[in-house]
């Protein structure tokens, strides 16, 4: 009998507890949500479909924790929330082609199937709709992952998973075309924040509902003296002359539409009126 190796390489590894990840963004909701990254991007978000200019009908807000894009409303009033739900499905509610915007701040950095996500929404999305969108990536907290790494390896012999694995420009680049997006733009704020130390950083981390929601994250707590290990190497490594300790964030936006006739087309290959060796003759006699 033919055995399928096949059958199970199409399904994304599962790195996200996102019932955990409901769970956490709730209770760091009720106790006072840290919100200065989704203030950031709430208002670049506005600056960037006022830049647009265009209006859009029917429109969507997938997963932002909490009230983060309330603002937004303002500009447009159709906008509907899509709240995680208890169980964290990625399933989405959309009907095909019935949507021209969408929208979600740091919220696609804990999807597990990002590509499946993106390609849903492309579904969604008529033609020439707007897909627009801010996640966590790139070097994103990696001073408290280099700081972790060492004193688990110094203190416990090993180094569990921490903080996530985050997409870089690139990687989303081309998922956003993988998913069928017409001209796809990707850009990467990044956000140096200070703290007095590495425990005040992890007490923000939790506030914005962010803390470890790792599958693979090591169910017994950190030892006290893993965790006193890791904020003095943090602050070895990373700290300003003032001794407050750095946290890099990068924001990586992403954008695309649904293709449509109208969209400024790429030349096709040998249909450009003048060659590149002309053009560099001529600029060599002037």
């Amino acid at each position: 009998m033919a055995h399928d190796s096949q059958s199970h390489s199409q399904n994304p590894p599962v790195l996200f507890d996102r019932a955990l990840l409901h769970v956490r963004q709730r209770r760091a909701q009720a106790q006072g949500a840290v919100g200065f990254l989704l203030d950031r991007v709430a208002e670049d978000m506005s600056d960037r479909l006022a830049a647009v200019m265009r209006e859009f009908g029917a429109a969507a807000d997938l997963w932002t924790p909490g009230e983060g894009l309330a603002a937004l409303r303002t500009q447009l009033p159709s906008l509907q929330r899509i709240e995680l739900d208890a169980a964290g499905s990625e399933k989405l509610p959309f009907a095909a082609e019935s949507l021209d915007l969408v929208v979600s701040a740091l919220a696609l950095q804990f999807v597990n199937d990002l590509p499946g996500v993106l390609a849903q929404i492309r579904r969604a999305l008529k033609p020439d709709g707007l897909l627009l969108a801010a996640m966590i990536g790139g070097d994103s907290l990696t001073e408290l992952r280099q700081a972790f790494a060492a004193a688990e390896a110094e203190r416990e012999g090993g180094v569990s998973p921490r903080v996530a694995p985050f997409a870089d420009l690139r990687d989303i680049g081309a998922l956003l075309q993988r998913a069928g997006f017409a001209l796809p733009v990707t850009d990467v704020d990044r956000v140096v924040v200070r703290y007095a130390n590495a425990f005040a950083l992890m007490q923000d981390l939790r506030r914005m509902g962010a803390a470890n929601v790792l599958i693979e994250r090591r169910r017994t707590p950190s030892r006290r003296a893993t965790l006193l290990r890791m904020a003095e190497i943090y602050a070895e490594c990373f700290a300003d002359a003032d001794g407050r300790i750095r946290a890099t964030f990068d924001i990586i936006w992403l954008s695309g539409w649904a293709p449509h006739a109208s969209q400024q087309q790429p030349l096709k290959p040998g249909s450009a009126k003048a060659s590149l060796a002309e053009a560099v003759k001529k600029a060599g006699k002037e």
